[in-house]
């Protein structure tokens, strides 16, 4: 079977030797997605759209994601994405979990990794 790779070309992912997404044994594996913003939604809502691309190269969509993983920081902010989230996966809620950690970098307020199962 095949495994496929999609780089989004951000800059950690040479640096530290990962790619986006995997494509592999019928699932799409997204890495740990962090975004761009000063506000803990906006870097939610940009992870997802990171997310998002990857997964339409892989022919996948939200609807197809089976387990989601949220790293913050700060517990406490991740109340506000609620509605950003239950918005993306509407009515295709995957398993998740919510971990309370540190990020590679201060200024990154949450982390999302998510597991898809390929549509067919």
């Amino acid at each position: 079977m095949a495994i496929r790779r999609i780089s989004s070309g951000g800059a950690f992912e040479p640096k530290i030797g990962y790619c986006r997404a995997v494509v592999a044994g019928g699932f799409v594996h997204v890495a740990g997605t962090v975004g761009q913003g000063d506000s803990v939604t906006e870097q939610c809502r940009s992870a997802l759209a990171v997310i998002g691309d990857a997964l339409a190269q892989a022919n996948a969509s939200f609807a197809d994601v089976v387990r989601v993983t949220y790293m913050l920081p700060d517990r406490s902010e991740f109340e506000p994405c609620w509605p950003i989230l239950a918005e993306t996966f509407g009515d295709n809620p995957p398993a998740a979990t919510m971990i309370e950690c540190g990020l590679i970098d201060p200024s990154y307020k949450i982390e999302i990794e998510v597991t898809a199962l390929l549509p067919g």
